[in-house]
């Protein structure tokens, strides 16, 4: 069985709905994840967009304790979330989710989960660059979610 994750929200390769946008309440999806590594310690979870003119992040959440498996959406989007998670900081210099706002053109969005025999020796608020250099000689498993938006005409 494949490590995987989903969305009630939106299908691979398919157009992200404007509600998770700043078009709209630019708020998290909703998210989930299955067969995971039975070794996993914790998840760390990259959101980006590199049709941007350089690497964008969009959501840095590192240390998600094993037993989760779900992400409802409109996650907080504060340093530490309740169930332990640290989030990093997003391209926009916040904590936490930061939806997708191409300037133009279809940008892909992809959600990268990736399952860790360990837990990240980081302070929240750390950059995507800080985590995946942490992550390093640690991934047991990679999945992603590939989403599309294109901002509507007005």
């Amino acid at each position: 069985m494949n490590f995987l994750l989903k969305s009630p929200s939106f299908s691979q390769e398919a157009m992200i709905p404007s509600k998770y946008t700043c078009e709209g309440k630019d708020i998290s999806p909703p998210l989930s994840w299955e067969n995971a590594p039975s070794s996993t310690k914790s998840f760390v979870l990259i959101c980006d967009d590199p049709d941007a003119p350089r690497l964008w992040t969009h959501w840095l959440v590192y240390n998600i304790p094993a037993s989760t498996l779900v992400f409802h959406e409109n996650r907080p989007t504060i340093e530490k979330l309740p169930d332990g998670s640290l989030q990093g900081t997003n391209s926009f210099g916040n904590y936490g989710y930061g939806g997708p706002c191409p300037p133009s053109g279809t940008h892909r969005y992809f959600f990268k989960l990736f399952a860790l025999d360990s837990t990240l020796d980081l302070q929240s608020g750390a950059s995507q660059q800080d985590v995946e250099e942490a992550m390093e000689g640690h991934v047991l498993a990679k999945t992603e979610l590939m989403g599309l938006y294109k901002k509507q005409q007005s």
